[in-house]
Formats: C-alpha cells, structure tokens, sequence
C-alpha cells in the first residue's frame, strides 16, 4: 500500500520528537517504583496496565473518529500490528520471569542488547542504517546501561563475571541458562516490537496503531494470565490505583510518546530512551516514600555514559514527517 494514501500529520519541528521523547523517559520511568509497590505477580500487573490503558485509547479513537484509518491499512499490517502487541506481551513477560532463574547481572546484560539488534535490524529491513558516530553513541548508551543494572551485583567486577558465566549466584548452570535465555528473548521481542512500530507508524497515525498493539498485548498477557491460573479478580483498591498509575504513566505517556516518535525518529535512536529508564527509575525511588532508596556511584556515573551515548547517536538525526 502507498504511504501516500496515510492522513498527514503537522509537521513537526526536529525538537519536537526529542522533547516527546524526554517525556515518555519520565512516563517509562515510574514504572519500576510502582511495580516495587505492587503486591501483584509481573504478568497480573502487565494484564491490568494494559487493561485499563486500552480504555483510555478507545475513547480517543472514537472521539477523533481516528480508528477509520485501520482502513488504510493491508491486512499484512494489520498482522504485523497484531504481532507487535504479541511482542511487546512476551518482552513484559519474558524479561521479568528471567530473573526468577538466572542473576540480575545476566538478564540486564543481555536485555539491554536491544538496540544493538535494532540498529542492525534497521540498516536491513528498514534501509535505515546508522551512522559510524551513532553506532559509537549505541554502543556507548549500553555500556552506561550495564553500568547502571550491574552497578549493585556483589562481589564487584569478579560477581559480575561469575554471575554472567551462571557460576555461584545461580542454582545450576541450566536453570541459568534457560533463565539467559528468557532475558535474551526480552531483547529480541523488544527489537523487533519497535521495529515494527517505525514501519507501520510511517503509515498509520499513533492511535490507531497503538490501539491494535496494546489491544494485542492485553489479550496474550490475559491468556498467559489464565493459563497459568492466576487470580485476575478482586484486586485491592491500593492495587488499582499502582495498575492505573502504570497504565497512564509507563502506557500512554511512555509507551504511546515513543510509538509518536516512531514516525519521526529511526527505531534505534527512539529505542534508546528506555536505557534512561533505570535512571529516571532510581530517582523516582530515591524520592518516593515507599521505598527511598538512595542511587550509589556506579548508577550515576551509569547514568552520565547513557546520556553522552543517547547524545551522540541522536545528534542531527533526520527528522521525517509521517506522510
């Protein structure tokens, strides 16, 4: 199908897509203090935050009559919409089970090679390839990521080592390996969740894309959720509240600002606004109440090569209009 045959978009200044993208790293980045908060399992949480999130997108849909441009999609988008919820339903799902078998130094690591495979992705299907400069900044913003997520392993440099290599911290080299492995599925499931995005986005407006995406997410996690006979209702009042919190924040302000940017901004460039999010979440942490936890040396120094690699692969990115 012609991209030209998409609604037009206002066209948009090359700040705009980087300060919708400041705002979803603030969105993404309450995400880990309210799940710390919740007494819900990982999938039931993921359940409910795209539940509810799902309302407010349909209600947006119907009042911007928006949900009429579905029609200018195939039906080959309209499964790659579709798959691209599934994707993002197994990332939620597949990085948090992964630390219930290997260490939190292995899962980070390997999680956090997602836009790594983006870039690489991107020069293939997209024909979009980075930059030498942005290959260095991608590389640069990983480091700074496995800065931050390690930054609290013990046993130093030689507890990282081993925690990778699934020695000691694990309770059998299987269990760790199988445990990698779903943290390694996090990353590919993202990747390819983003990639999709920046394709379709160039087509189809925000809502309507996001609305088959979350709607997709929400039915595989609700499955997951009763296959592995989890208890979906009643929830506690404190309980709906951490779920909405989540579904407005991380969701529609996170989630939704970076699939806005998708139709402006290489997947690759958008996607390593959620190697900020550690930061943004160790602040949000330190501040909140409920769990004030103060960040050490290693997360802001972390922090600091995230933000020159961010820099550094962003820095005169071309900016395209969705058609």
């Amino acid at each position: 199908m012609p991209a030209s045959s998409a609604p037009s978009d206002t066209p948009v200044s090359r700040r705009s897509p980087v300060l919708v993208l400041a705002a979803s790293l603030v969105g993404i980045s309450f995400a880990a203090p309210l799940i710390r908060l919740s007494a819900s399992s990982a999938i039931i949480i993921a359940t409910w935050r795209l539940g509810l999130s799902m309302v407010i997108v349909a209600a947006v849909l119907l009042v911007t009559g928006s949900w009429r441009e579905w029609r200018l999609l195939s039906r080959r988008d309209l499964l790659l919409a579709g798959g691209a919820g599934v994707l993002l339903a197994l990332h939620f799902w597949s990085f948090n089970a992964s630390l219930r078998y290997t260490s939190v130094a292995a899962s980070v690591a390997l999680v956090n090679l997602q836009p790594v495979l983006i870039a690489g992705v991107s020069a293939l299907w997209l024909h979009e390839p980075p930059s030498g400069r942005q290959w260095i900044g991608v590389l640069i913003a990983v480091v700074g990521a496995l800065v931050v997520g390690l930054a609290d392993v013990q046993g130093g440099l030689s507890g990282i080592v081993t925690a990778i290599t699934g020695g000691a911290t694990t309770e059998g080299g299987g269990r760790a390996l199988f445990g990698d492995l779903l943290a390694l599925a996090g990353a590919v499931t993202a990747a390819l969740y983003y990639l999709i995005g920046r394709r379709l986005r160039q087509r189809v407006g925000v809502w309507p894309y996001v609305s088959l995406a979350y709607g997709a997410a929400f039915v595989t996690c609700l499955a997951i959720a009763l296959t592995t006979g989890e208890v979906l209702l009643p929830q506690p009042r404190r309980e709906w509240s951490i779920f909405a919190g989540l579904a407005i924040g991380p969701m529609l302000l996170g989630h939704t600002g970076m699939n806005w940017a998708l139709g402006h901004l290489p997947a690759f460039v958008v996607n390593l606004t959620t190697l900020g999010e550690p930061i943004g979440a160790t602040v949000l942490a330190a501040l909140l109440p409920g769990i004030a936890e103060v960040p050490g040396v290693g997360t802001i120094v972390g922090g600091v090569i995230v933000l020159v690699g961010v820099l550094l692969a962003s820095r005169r990115t071309p900016v395209s209009a969705e058609p």
